[in-house]
C-alpha cells in the first residue's frame, strides 16, 4: 500500500517509518523513553503545521482522540496487536509524549474518549477523564456511559462537573442505544446540548446494534440530541449522510475516512463526496489518535485530496468544532 505525502515529500514517509519501528518495540503507555520527541517527529509536525498555517487557521481541533487509564489503553492496544500486524499502533508512547505530539502538530483542543464494555466501568472512567482534563485544560472534558441503573446519576454528575463531550461505543459495548436504561441519559444529554461522539457504524466489525437504524430510532425519540457520528458511520456512509441531512444537530467526524488504510475495508463512495458540501458545517476533524496505523498527517492530506475547497477544509479542521464547542 502506497501512502504518498504531498505536503511534505519524503519527510512524512520517513517519519512514519521511524514511528512504526518504535511501535514494534512495544513501548507501554507508562514506560519512559530516552529519545527526543522533537527530533523524531519534527518533520511530520512541521508538515502538519504547514497545512493549517497555509489555510490561515490558528491550529486544529481533533474531536476524536483517545486518552484513558494506562491499564485500559494497554488492553486496547493488545486487541489491535492480536490482529497480527494488520493494525500497528503508530503513536505507542507514554502519555506525556502523546500530549507533546498532539500539541506539536498544532492541535489546540482534543478529547479523551473512553468507553466501557461492561457495567461498573463508566463512572470510574469518568473520574479519570475529569482528572485528566483538570491537568490538561486543552482537553475537552470527556465522559461516557453504559446501560446500567446508575447511568442517569453519573451522567448528571458529569454534566454538573462541566463535561463537554460524551463517547458512546455501540460496537465495543454491544448495547442497544434504545435500552430503557438509557432513555434518561439521552434526555439529559440532549437537554444540555452536549455533543456525544457515537460509534454506531458497522466497521471495522459489525455488532448486534450497529448500523443506521438503532441510532436513527434513538434520534426519533430524542430529536434534540447533538450527535457526532464517529468514522462518518463507516461503512454505512450513505445512510448516515441521510441522517445528517435530515437532522440539523447530527454531525459526522472524519476519523480514518478517506485514508488509504480505510479504503481497504470501508471505502467512501466517490459518488457521495459532493454531498459532503451540503453538510459542510457539520463535518468535524477526527483521527483516532494514538490508535491509528499510519501517520497523523495522512488524515489531513486525505481530506485535502477530496478537492472540496479551502473554505470547506477550514471548517472541518477547526471552524465547525470551534462553533459546536464554543471555543
Amino acid at each position: 500500500m502506497t501512502r504518498a505525502s504531498s505536503f511534505s515529500g519524503s519527510a512524512a514517509t520517513d517519519t512514519g517509518t521511524e514511528t512504526r519501528s518504535d511501535t514494534a518495540a512495544g513501548t507501554d503507555p507508562g514506560s519512559s523513553r530516552t529519545t527526543d520527541t522533537a527530533y523524531e517527529h519534527g518533520p511530520e509536525s512541521a508538515a502538519v503545521r504547514a497545512v493549517w498555517q497555509g489555510l490561515g487557521l490558528p491550529g486544529l481541533i481533533d474531536v476524536h482522540t483517545h486518552f484513558m487509564p494506562d491499564n485500559v489503553l494497554r488492553k486496547v492496544w493488545a486487541h489491535f496487536d492480536a490482529l497480527g500486524g494488520l493494525w500497528p499502533i503508530t503513536y505507542r508512547f507514554d502519555e506525556d509524549e502523546r500530549l507533546s505530539l498532539l500539541r506539536g502538530f498544532g492541535v489546540r483542543h482534543f478529547t479523551a474518549l473512553s468507553y466501557p464494555h461492561r457495567p461498573g466501568m463508566a463512572a470510574w472512567l469518568n473520574d479519570w477523564a475529569g482528572d485528566f482534563a483538570d491537568r490538561n485544560p486543552d482537553c475537552l472534558r470527556s465522559a461516557t456511559f453504559y446501560p446500567e441503573p446508575e447511568a442517569r446519576d453519573y451522567v448528571a454528575a458529569a454534566l454538573d462537573a462541566g463535561t463537554r463531550v460524551f463517547k458512546a461505543h455501540l460496537q465495543v459495548g454491544r448495547y442497544d442505544p434504545r435500552d430503557p436504561l438509557l432513555a434518561d441519559v439521552w434526555g439529559l444529554i440532549a437537554d444540555a446540548g452536549t455533543p456525544v461522539v457515537i460509534h454506531c457504524g458497522s466497521s471495522p466489525e459489525a455488532g448486534p446494534f450497529t448500523g443506521p437504524e438503532p441510532f436513527a430510532e434513538t434520534l426519533r425519540a430524542h430529536p434534540g440530541l447533538t450527535a457526532v457520528i464517529a468514522h462518518a458511520g463507516a461503512p454505512d456512509y450513505r445512510a448516515f449522510l441521510d441522517l445528517a441531512e435530515h437532522h440539523e444537530r447530527v454531525h459526522l467526524d472524519t476519523t480514518m475516512v478517506f485514508t488509504e488504510f480505510s479504503k481497504d475495508w470501508a471505502p467512501f463512495p466517490d459518488g457521495e463526496v459532493p454531498r459532503l458540501k451540503g453538510v459542510a458545517d457539520r463535518i468535524l476533524f477526527g483521527t483516532d489518535f494514538p490508535n491509528i496505523p499510519y501517520p497523523y498527517l495522512e488524515q489531513i492530506e486525505a481530506l485535502a485530496w477530496l478537492g472540496l475547497g479551502d473554505d470547506w477544509l477550514r471548517g472541518v479542521l477547526y471552524g465547525n468544532a470551534a462553533r459546536l464547542f464554543g471555543l
